[in-house]
């Protein structure tokens, strides 16, 4: 029996479906390595794609459904079928180029024949591929590592729980305009820091045609977007971002590939089923994208090693896997609703992703032993966050998804009165594994949704922003921005994700520059002079977002796996309990303040208020007071605090033995 059915007895009667799984995923581990180890087995590119030698340049391709392969571009004045490839074993191709008939960044595209059709291809382990804005047509740029870079991280270690800063380069700019990687690792990275984060999770890095796509229809899975700069620019940033002591994640793409053929790899030998499955299956119903075999060695071959290739060649710490969900269900989870156990253990599941999920986290270990892992899934299948040798499927962690949902849920269709507080306690706690907890990522900001802050100011946040205009709407807004946080992130999981700008409640919505918008980038960009104008509020949301996150580390409250509730009051709207050494205390009551209010504690000593939502710092009204409060009450049993808990504020406090 595996430990994960002795750690969770209510998974015993599906023993069988552990077994199977395991047993399909040491036969695929022999299958593929033999007796060797994962990491020595994905090596794809360090032979396939373009390789400098002292007297050329070597090109190879897999592609066993082709009859010719031919690689043409501006060193051969682009003559389609001047240049073959040789066929050699198992359906690889070879190309040797001598001397500088080849350069570092000459433009090429690979040409294949199946039967009588020719067709354009990017290679498919370009590392560098660019667009002609003006033909509109994409490239691959030859590119190898002619010399090292000059790392300078060699000894970089995180081992904290993750506090995640979820960026996009492209917008990271104010300007009308792209932004590049030089630019997020000056000009943003300083800003992480000063916050507190300890990570930062990077989204579109895999080269996607569609820039409005948020670098979710991936295109060449080896290759760092152009669109911000050249390799070394990337390089850049991760250094720079592990000196500041800031681990860095990669927004990985593998569940699946955009259908282009061009620009993606499909069809790429002429065939639909090289690297997907064929006929219907291999079509997402949703995203209109292909869906990889995940049982094909070759294609096993080539995502593993995409894996190794972005730690070893960026020093990438990790990765968040994106579209978990859609890849664990035959039926990618549309419209499903996970109601018990028996469906995580249907034919509904894919256990072949399964198996690939499990290979690429013992990979990632084999890689780096200190790597993290992040799953998006939203069905909660269970042993996510087991390890592969227990039974489970090897992360560290999975996204919280059910609370930003629970969170926009209530903002849209409650009253405050009606807020429940045991429901949002639940929520919040209910989880079996390893969570990072967020209020909103990118995907509650884009055009379709809303960010926290702008549902509930909406155009107030045009014109009632001012430090000094205190209305209704706007400190209503302002007080549950900051509260919602708080509550979120030191209840919530064992760690936690904002994405980049809502920290600071980033107005207005998320959208990419489109015909529909007259390729606009009026959407598609951070006001970071938003937060620095002294006359506006966003710099107090950025300060209590700062003091927050620096709280949470200073006192590590997310050693202790859950928090320990010590008051909920649905009819006054509190709730108060304990992390760590910490006390945190929320009123959500819209109108009533409350003095003298009584909340048990675990110290029989006094406390001091940390911080305060309602601090001026906070664009609150300075009501709360910093002197010691006893916990020791005549005549009342226990160790209670009494507190003045003003409407709509959050505190934290500590004992004056433990205040660091």
């Amino acid at each position: 029996m595996y430990h994960i059915l002795e750690k969770f007895p209510d998974l015993q009667p599906y023993e069988g479906d552990f077994n199977l799984r395991m047993d399909r995923y040491q036969g695929k581990l022999r299958q593929l390595a033999g007796d060797g180890s994962l990491r020595d087995f994905a090596n794809a590119h360090s032979y396939f794609g373009f390789h400098h030698q002292p007297d050329g340049w070597v090109y190879r391709e897999w592609a066993p459904g082709a009859d010719e392969v031919y690689l043409t571009g501006d060193f051969n004045d682009w003559h389609w079928t001047d240049t073959p490839l040789h066929r050699a074993d198992n359906g690889n191709w070879e190309l040797f180029l001598p001397g500088d008939t080849l350069r570092q960044g000459s433009r090429v595209i690979t040409i294949v024949r199946n039967r009588d059709r020719l067709t354009q291809h990017i290679p498919l382990y370009a590392k560098r591929v660019t667009q002609d804005w003006v033909h509109q047509s994409w490239c691959c740029e030859v590119w190898d590592d002619l010399e090292p870079y000059p790392w300078t991280d060699g000894d970089f270690r995180s081992d904290e729980p993750p506090l995640i800063y979820e960026a996009h380069i492209g917008m990271a700019s104010e300007d009308h305009r792209i932004a590049t990687y030089r630019e997020f690792a000056d000009n943003v990275l300083p800003h992480v820091q000063d916050l507190g984060y300890n990570t930062i999770q990077l989204m579109a890095i895999m080269e996607h045609p569609f820039y409005g796509s948020f670098g979710y229809q991936v295109s060449s899975f080896y290759a760092a977007s152009s669109r911000f700069g050249y390799p070394d620019d990337l390089k850049y940033l991760v250094n720079k971002a592990h000196e500041m002591g800031i681990r860095v994640l990669l927004d990985v793409v593998h569940s699946h590939a955009v259908g282009n053929t061009l620009e993606g790899i499909n069809l790429f030998d002429g065939t639909s089923y090289q690297f997907f499955h064929d006929g219907a299956k291999g079509d997402h119903p949703a995203w209109g994208t292909k869906c990889f075999n995940y049982d094909k060695p070759e294609v096993l071959h080539f995502l593993l090693s995409n894996l190794k290739f972005w730690m070893e060649e960026y020093h990438f710490d990790g990765f968040r896997f994106d579209g978990v969900t859609s890849m664990l269900y035959h039926d990618h989870a549309l419209g499903t609703n996970f109601t018990g156990l028996p469906m995580y253990f249907t034919m509904n599941t894919d256990v072949e992703a399964i198996t690939y999920l499990q290979l690429a986290n013992v990979l990632i270990r084999q890689v780096n032993p200190r790597a993290m892992t992040i799953a998006e899934d939203m069905s909660g299948m269970p042993g996510m966050c087991e390890p592969v040798a227990d039974g489970g499927i090897g992360f560290d962690y999975r996204l919280a998804m059910g609370i930003p949902d629970l969170w926009i849920k209530y903002a849209k269709e409650r009253r405050d009165e009606d807020w429940d507080l045991d429901q949002l306690w639940r929520e919040l706690t209910f989880r079996n594994a390893g969570t990072v907890a967020y209020v909103e990522s990118h995907d509650q900001a884009l055009v379709g949704d809303k960010t926290m802050m702008f549902r509930f100011a909406d155009a107030a946040m045009y014109d009632q922003m001012g430090k000094d205009c205190h209305t209704g709407v706007i400190d209503r807004a302002v007080a549950l921005h900051k509260m919602i946080r708080l509550l979120t992130m030191a209840a919530g999981g064992n760690g936690y994700l904002t994405f980049m700008g809502n920290e600071f409640g980033h107005p207005e919505w998320i959208d990419f520059p489109r015909p529909g918008n007259g390729n606009s980038f009026q959407y598609c960009r951070r006001q970071w002079s938003l937060m620095y104008n002294p006359d506006l509020k966003y710099g107090a949301l950025n300060a209590f977002d700062r003091d927050m996150i620096r709280t949470a580390k200073a006192y590590h409250i997310f050693d202790e796996g859950w928090p320990r509730l010590r008051w909920i009051h649905q009819d006054d709207h509190v709730i108060a309990f304990e992390r760590g050494d910490l006390l945190f205390v929320f009123n959500f009551s819209p109108d009533r303040s409350y003095t003298d209010y009584a909340i048990p504690v675990s110290h029989g000593e006094d406390y001091r208020v940390l911080f305060s939502s309602d601090d001026y710092t906070y664009d609150g009204y300075g009501r709360v007071n910093r002197e010691p409060i006893s916990a020791c009450i005549p005549g009342v049993e226990g160790n209670n605090l009494r507190l003045y808990l003003p409407a709509r504020t959050c505190s934290v406090l500590c004992p004056v033995s433990c205040i660091k």
